[in-house]
């Protein structure tokens, strides 16, 4: 796998900006609790939602910055099982589909390339080189979401979600999935006239042991037809935190940039993860 690169991207985005759009205009207008989000079942991108027949396709690049990063010699092959705090940096070109199968169920894949380096603590004095350094495939993973109910005048909407992440980099320290990893969710979406709101929670498998998954709460507003902006806290356990923010254009009705960034509020979240590219519909 090859990684995207943002001028390739822009090109084929500026290329599809100027073609009429496939997909039939709305016989009506929508009500108004689903203004910010259309009528699509929700992905795992943050205030992103694909509907009935659509592909996305998302090619973009993150960037990780960490100042104190946890780690134990012993994950690296050193032998000591002591916790220390290094430097960690780390460059990601990730690809994402996601397909809507029906109206209320939808399928994804995602899969990354990175280059890593962790840099260790000062008072790490076991054997373990001065900087780590690991390049390849990274995550691969993939997701079944469902949407059992849809949101109306009354009631808020609901979905569940499966997903798991292969074991493709048995060899690799600090980059990629070295067991399996399984995790299932639920989340409670209401759209209201200051914005769409979104609360999810989810638990994990991984190592043979049960925990408490990725949870999150989400705001989403689209400000006009070509413009919606995203705010949420997002967090691991209790101390993996992150403020998220992410700014949509819409190009086009095939092509929409995403700018995001993530903020650490908690130490063992990574300090600055910003995230850029266009996602492609068809």
């Amino acid at each position: 796998m090859t990684r995207p690169t943002l001028a390739a991207s822009l090109g084929l985005a500026f290329a599809l900006a100027v073609l009429p759009s496939g997909r039939p205009a709305a016989a009506q207008a929508l009500p108004a609790y689903l203004r910010d989000r259309g009528t699509g079942v929700r992905t795992s991108l943050l205030g992103t939602y694909v509907r009935q027949g659509e592909l996305l396709v998302y090619p973009f690049f993150e960037y990780y910055s960490d100042r104190n990063q946890e780690y134990k010699p012993s994950e690296l092959g050193y032998g000591l099982a002591t916790d220390f705090r290094g430097r960690y940096h780390a460059s990601e070109g990730i690809l994402f589909f996601g397909y809507g199968v029906t109206p209320d169920l939808a399928l994804e894949l995602e899969a990354a390339v990175i280059s890593a380096e962790l840099q260790k603590s000062p008072s790490d004095t076991v054997t373990v080189p001065s900087r780590v350094r690991e390049s390849g495939l990274g995550d691969v993973e993939g997701q079944i979401r469902w949407r059992f109910q849809r949101e109306t005048e009354s009631r808020p909407e609901f979905f569940t979600y499966f997903g798991a992440v292969f074991p493709l980099q048995k060899s690799k320290k600090i980059i990629g999935t070295q067991d399996w990893e399984f995790f299932a969710g639920v989340a409670l979406v209401r759209g209201f006239g200051w914005g769409t709101l979104t609360v999810r929670a989810a638990a994990e498998y991984a190592g043979r042991q049960f925990d408490t998954g990725e949870y999150a709460i989400e705001w989403l507003r689209r400000l006009s037809p070509s413009w919606r902006v995203v705010a949420g806290i997002e967090g691991t356990q209790l101390d993996e935190v992150s403020l998220l923010n992410e700014i949509q254009w819409f190009i086009s009705p095939h092509a929409i940039l995403k700018l995001n960034n993530a903020l650490g509020l908690t130490p063992n979240a990574v300090d600055f993860a910003p995230e850029v590219g266009i996602m492609f519909s068809f």
